[in-house]
């Protein structure tokens, strides 16, 4: 599908869940909390669920799918119940747009946008830094991966995903906050120097997606196992659910970019970090473990255990999308497109001639 095509459709499917939250808003208003409310915005969560099939671009289907499929949509499950971000009565119209859609931390709105923070001049660098590092490793990986080891070019990749994802939200921060006068929530905070499982899926990797499956998922099942199998024990089954939850929605994010059902080998890399995390908490009970191990013995341990299990599980799927020849054939086409732009000359001039 051409470029024009492709930003057409996405213009059309933002109008459209535009005019869907326009409508869970005012359902708010009307509809009691609890399962009439749900009952109402069920019909908006299914849509919204369907949204990326009308898109084909990897990088436009894996932001509406994270923002709306993902997030938008676990938000709209606890504004039926009268919690989450969405819930304050007194939150206007465009202040629900903007919590609903991005991730935005309650504090920055509770008494109105505030002017975000602008980059200071170490963060400019840090970011310029990360981008050349960025150009540097897709290019090797585009180059030579089928020359390369696998599992080195693996790491080429899995660092190329983390810096990209990285700058794509750091620009939206700087976009949006351009406009909103918010920031959004960090994505990351240095997941490589993790010191443990708990640490890296808890407070370093993908944090949004953390910030949101907690009340959604985990709280919900922590009161439901406590009174199953007790306090001490119940953190098990939430964890497992949790991380279960997790590998439907990134099947579901693959399956929009290959429309193809599912391998399975996705759900098992969450289950199977799931049961290691949970073993981890286990241990550290059993031994009354209170301070971690240094730094520089348990960052590389993590991250080489992230790393080789994704290999293992995540790869596959990746490679089955097509994920790095896709994103390139785009870059191609925003450059042609770029190019293009300056080739023609300005309207003045041809009027000139």
């Amino acid at each position: 599908m051409e470029l024009k095509d492709e930003m057409n459709n996405l213009i059309k499917v933002s109008f459209y869940a535009y005019i869907s939250l326009l409508y869970c808003f005012f359902v708010g208003k009307i509809i009691p909390k609890g399962v009439p409310r749900l009952l109402t915005i069920l019909p908006v969560v299914i849509f919204f669920l369907s949204i990326p099939l009308f898109l084909t671009s990897v990088h436009s289907i894996g932001a509406i799918s994270f923002y709306i499929s993902w997030l938008a949509n676990f938000k709209l499950l606890l504004f039926a119940f009268e919690k989450g971000p969405l819930s304050s009565p007194s939150i206007p119209l465009f202040r629900f747009f903007a919590m609903a859609c991005f991730p935005i931390d309650v504090s920055q709105t509770s008494k109105g946008f505030s002017k975000p923070k602008n980059f200071s001049t170490k963060s400019v660098i840090s970011y310029g830094t990360k981008g050349l590092l960025l150009a540097f490793l897709l290019r090797v990986y585009h180059n030579h991966h089928e020359v390369m080891n696998p599992m080195v070019a693996w790491c080429f990749f899995g660092f190329s995903v983390y810096l990209m994802l990285e700058l794509l939200v750091a620009i939206s921060s700087a976009i949006i906050g351009l406009f909103l006068r918010v920031e959004l929530d960090p994505q990351f905070d240095k997941p490589y120097l993790a010191t443990s499982l708990q640490d890296f899926w808890g407070r370093r990797w993908n944090v949004m997606v953390n910030r949101i499956l907690h009340p959604t998922v985990y709280d919900p099942m922590l009161k439901l196992s406590v009174r199953v199998v007790g306090r001490l024990w119940a953190p098990v089954p939430a964890i497992l659910t949790t991380f279960a939850v997790s590998g439907l929605m990134h099947e579901l994010i693959f399956f929009y970019f290959t429309r193809a059902w599912p391998t399975g080998e996705v759900m098992l890399f969450f289950c199977l970090h799931g049961v290691c995390l949970v073993m981890e908490v286990v241990i550290k009970k059993a031994l009354r473990v209170k301070r971690n191990l240094p730094r520089q013995l348990t960052a590389p341990l993590v991250v080489s255990f992230v790393l080789a299990t994704s290999y293992w599980l995540f790869l596959p799927e990746l490679l089955r999308c097509n994920m790095v020849e896709r994103a390139f054939e785009e870059y191609g086409m925003v450059s042609e497109l770029a190019m293009d732009v300056v080739r023609t000359p300005p309207v003045f001039l041809k009027f000139k001639e």
